[in-house]
């Protein structure tokens, strides 16, 4: 067997990037201000059709601002999936709100809107769906439960630039959204995140609070305690390039996926499908093994193969910090110790492609 290294991400960098940050650095615009900036934040928006985009340092914070934006803070509870990234959980809690976890559908592996119903109680202020692994929640569930008990919504669309609800892109239904262009996105700026909405107030309050609370009209005056969440224009001038081939990215990714899901038919195996009525980008393409007990030797194999694969996030409420008072979410728990996070970066060849499905399949004694 011929040994090959595959990392589960690598980013592609082979348009304009170089090109953007030799501008930046020839004028001398490399902090957070210049063109790179607003040009990233208005194509973005225009993009995923949001009036409003603020960028922001990372994902995380672009988190925390959202939550802060809409006064999230110390005896509110806010409504999130246990199946999610720490990021989601940790942005959360720095605001002094408790996180409330919920379980996942198990179709879909994202935020079950039943359960959202179950946990509410009158100190609930908000839902954080999290579109995870480029999946779409249940939005239109969702947003009937926010208007219902008058919520507001913070969509995490950390890993879902590209991914469709009804036509719609995700980062549009709530009250203010989150994006992260970490250098294993879709789309990357190596750190970078942004903030996304609608209203006007919000994103105005957010960009308030990303740069240390300078007052709008006078020179160095601060009127709040602020935080330094901005984004380079190096930063931004990657991003632009990177958003220029956003759409040749996730069409590469989605039909990666496709070909995973044809080669292991017949293998027991199964690959995390696209939901009616959505368009899943495929941030990471995911597999289920029919036992827990597989999946690890399952990884050791491939590894020894040169292929890299990570676990499925595990559930947040079984972690130390919010482990104190455990409440049983079986699903999510289930999908996060039989899910591995296969090679999903566009760059990958069909042949590699290929190899990765059929070392899966010798694993199983399967010709896949």
């Amino acid at each position: 067997m011929t040994k090959i290294a595959i990392p589960v991400y690598q980013p592609d960098l082979g348009g304009n990037e170089k090109r953007y940050v030799n501008e930046c650095l020839d004028s001398t615009w490399i902090s957070s201000r210049g063109r790179f900036v607003t040009e990233f934040e208005s194509n973005f928006a225009r993009r995923i059709g949001v009036q409003h985009a603020a960028t922001v340092s990372n994902g995380t914070v672009a988190l925390h601002l959202a939550l802060l934006a809409l006064g999230i803070g110390p005896g509110d509870e806010v409504i999130v999936p246990t199946l999610t990234y720490v990021a989601s959980v940790n942005a959360i809690t720095y605001t002094g709100a408790t996180p409330v976890f919920v379980d996942s559908a198990r179709d879909t592996w994202q935020i079950d809107p039943d359960d959202i119903r179950r946990h509410l109680t009158p100190r609930t202020r908000a839902i954080m769906p999290v579109h995870i692994y480029g999946q779409a929640c249940d939005m239109a569930s969702i947003m009937g439960l926010a208007n219902e008990y008058r919520l507001f919504v913070v969509e995490d669309c950390a890993e879902a630039i590209g991914t469709l609800y009804q036509d719609r892109h995700v980062g549009t239904f709530g009250d203010i959204s989150t994006f992260s262009f970490f250098g294993n996105k879709t789309i990357t700026t190596g750190e970078g995140g942004m903030v996304v909405s609608n209203d006007k107030t919000l994103i105005e309050r957010a960009r308030h609070l990303k740069g240390q609370g300078l007052a709008a009209h006078r020179e160095y005056w601060h009127d709040i305690v602020g935080y330094n969440y901005r984004m380079t224009n190096i930063q931004a001038a990657i991003g632009l390039a990177q958003l220029e081939r956003a759409d040749a990215f996730i069409a590469r990714k989605r039909s990666i996926a496709l070909q995973y899901a044809r080669a292991l038919e017949g293998v027991p195996a199964e690959v995390h499908r696209e939901a009616p009525g959505t368009t899943h980008s495929y941030w990471m393409i995911s597999i289920l093994v029919e036992r827990a007990e597989q999946r690890e030797p399952l990884r050791e194999h491939l590894a020894l193969a040169g292929i890299e694969t990570r676990p499925v996030f595990y559930p947040v409420h079984t972690m130390p910090m919010h482990s104190r008072s455990f409440r049983r979410h079986p699903v999510a728990e289930d999908l996060a110790w039989r899910g591995i996070n296969l090679p999903s970066w566009p760059g990958l060849s069909d042949e590699q492609v290929g190899f990765i499905a059929a070392r899966i399949g010798d694993f199983f004694g399967h010709d896949a």
